[in-house]
């Protein structure tokens, strides 16, 4: 069965490595040798794209994927100004609120990273007047680089050049009542679930009916999904990614949010419909929710011209695209439900 602990465990160590759209290397080879480690028979490659894919032979060549993405929000440096401080162009969608104050690094060419802080150009309340009523937009915004720098040609000098890719600090933690707290659990805390579940296939020698598919992506936050690399054997695409809860909405923390219908339409009702009939045969909670400002990998999939069935479901992620929370029974229901489809 799923060991909820190796999930969490192995999420901490994914979300404490950058991996911001564009930057995603070194938490792909992660999972690689994790994977390799777990299924060392399995056929695993990474594609040109960067994304690495795990194939685990089953009874037949009929190919169920299940996919999680691995890379997140981040920035990258737009302007070095006059003052040394940095202009930032924002990757993915996040609300400068959400970010304003918190640390990051800056990965410069060389390889080395350059610690800051997230910053409007009218941070303090004691020098500018607009400080309380500035908009937060990225214009308005800044990142002060912790080096001794009064301008661009001694931030420079320090290493730092427009297209540097900037981190967020997650802010890992584990609360004595289960909660799970971080950035990027969207959608690294799918990602652990996946390989939680190669471990139960692994821990008790299980072989699948279907060949299984695990695709772990690196290009959904800016909507470039999980269309390359499979092939016509694949039947249907499960993109396990967050559930989100909010006023209006089903999905909670603690439950196996399935997505009816995103910004991209419904998706496929009778794999919802035998996804739920299982749930409830294996006790299992679960929720079914809306997500009108939401796309997936499985959006991106089903555009292409493979005869697909598809679905989004995964663990319900409080504060979606900010300082994100789930509780441990998510990850455990989301991965119940995995690992009992995976064996019809």
């Amino acid at each position: 069965m799923i060991d909820v602990n190796y999930i969490i465990d192995l999420l901490s160590r994914i979300v404490a490595v950058p991996s911001p759209t564009g930057n995603t290397d070194e938490v792909l080879d992660l999972i690689k040798n994790e994977a390799a480690r777990l299924l060392p028979e399995a056929g695993i490659i990474r594609l040109k794209k960067g994304a690495v894919v795990v194939r685990v032979p089953g009874e037949r060549e009929e190919t169920l994927v299940l996919d999680a993405h691995v890379d997140t929000l981040g920035a990258m440096v737009k302007e070095v100004k006059a003052d040394g401080r940095l202009a930032f162009t924002p990757i993915g969608g996040f609300l400068m609120t959400a970010v304003e104050c918190e640390n990051v690094e800056i990965h410069t060419e060389k390889g080395g990273t350059v610690t800051g802080t997230i910053l409007s150009n009218s941070q303090s309340v004691h020098v500018y007047d607009d400080a309380r009523k500035l908009e937060r937009k990225a214009e308005n915004m800044e990142i002060r680089p912790d080096i001794r720098t009064s301008s661009a040609e001694e931030t420079k000098k320090a290493g730092i050049a427009v297209g540097d890719f900037i981190s967020f600090d997650p802010r890992f933690r584990v609360t004595p009542e289960g909660f799970v707290k971080s950035r990027f659990l969207d959608d690294k805390a799918s990602v652990a679930v996946l390989m939680g579940l190669m471990k139960a296939i692994a821990d008790e020698k299980i072989v699948p009916p279907r060949t299984l598919l695990f695709y772990f992506n690196n290009t959904e936050e800016v909507g470039a999904g999980a269309a390359n690399g499979l092939d016509h054997n694949c039947t249907e695409f499960i993109a396990v990614d967050m559930g989100a809860p909010g006023r209006g909405q089903e999905s909670d923390e603690f439950t196996v949010s399935l997505c009816a219908k995103d910004s991209s339409g419904p998706y496929d009702l009778g794999l919802r419909r035998e996804l739920t009939k299982l749930a409830r045969e294996k006790k299992i909670p679960f929720k079914v929710d809306i997500y009108p400002h939401y796309g997936s990998d499985a959006s991106a999939a089903r555009r292409t011209r493979l005869d697909l069935r598809t679905i989004v479901l995964g663990p319900g992620v409080d504060a979606s695209h900010a300082y994100e929370r789930t509780h441990k029974d998510s990850l455990e229901a989301t991965a119940a439900l995995l690992y009992h489809y995976m064996k019809k």
